[in-house]
């Protein structure tokens, strides 16, 4: 609750000193976990606020959605050109690797290069494997970034609307845990068995972006899963695993 509190208070207080300053364009970034929890696939920016959250990430979409309606707000009221991003999964080099905390691509780059190092027969994956999701690399989330600030005010009025002006930013491909587990132990070279614990939950069975909304304005990533995992891997054993 303190963390959600202070996302709010923080990303309220940016916003403001934004347009207290005369700040006349920002970029504020979101998470995909704004959609509900029942959404359709792939999710589309239009269906914001159209059922319900997901209940595990209700607090922090709201801090979310929050900061869209403030942004959007902010440009009915005082003309400003304060825009909304919604990345996907992201992942890639400078990630979080820790091996309790970390997100599941990290997660799993660090357990099968630990596995490999120690000569480990085995790792374990949670969940099925058979929930599917979508990863954008970090580089081609900054190019994004940079490509929606820098977009002329007009073509971006005309492929958003005053209440509904955030975007999707990912990759428009999604993949099972099983097959990024397997594609991750390749490009480690673990030689050793992946198992599945079951026991542990899936989440969502798929949760993909909808990225026409972008795509029509003229981005689209460069960098597909397994450039972007092997980049990934190799900035970890140069500057992780030292």
């Amino acid at each position: 609750a303190e963390f959600i509190y202070e996302n709010i208070m923080i990303e309220a207080n940016v916003i403001h000193a934004a347009y207290h300053n005369n700040c006349q364009r920002l970029l504020f970034l979101g998470s995909t976990c704004i959609y509900p929890k029942n959404v359709s696939q792939p999710m589309s920016e239009s269906s914001l606020l159209m059922d319900k959250l997901e209940p595990t990430n209700e607090p922090y979409a709201i801090a979310k959605i929050a900061g869209i309606k403030l942004c959007e707000s902010y440009n009915r009221q005082h003309g400003t050109d304060y825009r909304s991003i919604m990345p996907t999964n992201l992942y890639g080099i400078n990630d979080n690797f820790h091996p309790t905390n970390s997100h599941v691509i990290p997660a799993l780059i660090q357990r099968f290069h630990a596995a490999k190092t120690i000569g480990q027969k085995e790792v374990i994956v949670w969940g099925s494997g058979n929930v599917r999701r979508e990863f954008l690399y970090v580089d081609d989330m900054a190019k994004a970034s940079l490509f929606v600030l820098q977009l002329d005010k007009e073509a971006y009025k005309k492929n958003t609307s005053p209440m509904l002006s955030h975007i999707n930013i990912g990759s428009g491909v999604d993949i099972t845990v099983k097959k990024l587990a397997e594609e991750i132990k390749d490009i480690v070279g673990f030689n050793g068995k992946i198992l599945f614990d079951k026991s542990k939950p899936d989440g969502p069975l798929k949760k993909l972006t909808d990225i026409t909304r972008i795509s029509n304005m003229g981005w689209i990533p460069n960098i597909n899963l397994t450039d972007g995992l092997k980049e990934t891997y190799d900035w970890y054993r140069n500057h992780i695993n030292v």
